[in-house]
């Protein structure tokens, strides 16, 4: 596997998909680096000559743009300050709750977890 950016991206894979796997570089980021370097038929990782995944890492280190770790440790950080100055939404991050307005009556299952039963419930309804 060859490493780009401090990740181990897939050899079996084109080289447009493959840089994919790292955090910050979607599909139109990813041809956009493949275009700039200039790689003929999209070709595998494997395949790829050591100067041309130099010219691959040199690409995504210009772009000037946050990958990886800068970008997560960015985005924990703008977290971190929602929940600090006591919003809305960083009250909802700290309760693990959905923050964009999802409604939580029903589903958000994988925010809430599993469905708890609670005791007496069933014969408060058979009751009306």
């Amino acid at each position: 596997m060859a490493r780009v950016a401090g990740v181990d991206i897939p050899d079996g894979k084109r080289v447009e998909f493959a840089i994919r796997y790292i955090h910050g570089i979607g599909p139109n980021r990813a041809k956009e680096i493949v275009g700039r370097i200039g790689l003929e038929g999209n070709p595998r990782v494997k395949d790829l000559t050591e100067e041309e995944l130099n010219r691959v890492r040199a690409a995504i280190d210009g772009a000037g743009v946050p990958i990886e770790g800068d970008l997560r440790r960015e985005t924990q950080q703008n977290i971190r300050r929602l929940i600090d100055i006591g919003s809305y939404r960083g009250f909802r991050h700290r309760r693990a709750l959905p923050v964009r307005g999802q409604r939580t009556k029903t589903n958000a299952r994988t925010k809430r977890g599993a469905k708890r039963t609670v005791a007496g419930r069933r014969r408060a309804a058979v009751k009306k």
